[in-house]
């Protein structure tokens, strides 16, 4: 069966095997979480946001940030920061280092980067989002793209606008999601926004973001918007499956059903080897609550992850649960 919305993209010079993209994630989309979702083949798939001051500084843990093998291609990094000097040699770093794209955050709502006008801080003054992209993209060779938010606030969506600025200053892609930064993660996303931002592009590629959790909604914001690529964020917790599972739906071919035991061993086993043990420890009570949300009658295994002292443990309880017993919402 023919694919209505999954398909091939091009990010100017730049071939994807597909238009499902997999977000910047701070605090998640880490080493051992790509590593599981490169399994699934997003057509890109983020690391963690890092911010220029400290990517120009050298520091060993935003360097850090930016691990990533082989497997994980195409894979792109996102640059966070305002100050128009460091948006060009930062995107150069990220190029050197081998990346396929450059992001330009103007989304993340945390007050403590929107405080010095950083994330989405930015949408407050949109000719500075057009001049940081500018200096991005004569810095280097690779497709620079940005993230940005439907606005400020309700009286003040700029979408659109940004979209025309990013375009004019030579970005390839804007991704918009459609809350707003006062909404944070509350309420929900207004695609309405997306849909406004790529009636008003000319040749940017417009990816649509928000609440896009499981493979029915994938499609539907395609539908609703026009838009030409979506950017999957919280939905990939717990389902690095869910570029496979749009993918199917869309070509109306059988579900994806996958072992989420095996692919909770599977998750583990990245973890402890990249993390140290106490890490490794932290990240498994999440990552086990991520992948146990959906399931109906896991409660009892996800408070004795959260319980557990050490990974041997988190490894036998896993293993030894009825699995049997439990089905998952999809």
């Amino acid at each position: 069966m023919t694919a209505k919305f999954v398909k091939p993209i091009k990010l100017g010079k730049l071939s994807l095997p597909s238009n499902v993209f997999y977000s910047p994630l701070a605090g998640c989309s880490d080493y051992p979480f790509r590593q599981m979702s490169a399994r699934f083949q997003p057509g890109l798939i983020f690391c963690e946001m890092v911010k220029m001051d400290a990517l120009i500084r050298h520091e060993p843990s935003t360097y850090h940030l930016l691990d990533y093998d082989p497997s994980m291609r195409p894979i792109g990094a996102q640059l966070c920061g305002s100050k128009v000097k460091l948006a060009g040699p930062t995107a150069r770093i990220i190029e050197e280092l081998g990346f396929d794209v450059v992001d330009l955050n103007c989304g993340c709502p945390v007050d403590k980067i929107t405080k010095d006008g950083s994330g989405s801080g930015m949408l407050k003054n949109p000719e500075l989002i057009g001049e940081v992209i500018s200096n991005m993209v004569a810095a280097v060779n690779i497709p620079v793209t940005v993230k940005i938010r439907a606005g400020w606030d309700e009286n003040t969506i700029n979408a659109p606008l940004i979209t025309q600025i990013a375009e004019n200053a030579g970005a390839t892609a804007i991704s918009i999601h459609g809350r707003t930064r006062q909404q944070k993660y509350t309420g929900k996303a207004n695609w309405d926004h997306i849909k406004a931002s790529k009636e008003a592009a000319k040749k940017i590629k417009v990816i649509g973001n928000g609440d896009v959790f499981d493979a029915q909604a994938g499609l539907d914001l395609f539908k609703h918007t026009g838009c030409d690529a979506i950017l999957v964020s919280r939905g990939t917790f717990g389902k690095p499956w869910i570029a496979e599972e749009i993918k199917r739906l869309d070509q109306q071919l059988a579900p994806y059903f996958p072992n989420v035991k095996e692919a909770l061993l599977d998750h583990l086993t990245y973890i402890t080897a990249y993390q140290t043990d106490h890490k490794a420890l932290l990240d498994m009570r999440r990552v086990g609550c991520w992948y146990l949300r959906n399931g109906i009658g896991t409660k009892k295994l996800r408070e004795s992850l959260n319980r557990a002292k050490n990974l041997s443990e988190i490894e036998t309880l896993i293993k030894e649960y009825d699995w049997e017993q439990t089905d998952f919402i999809p």
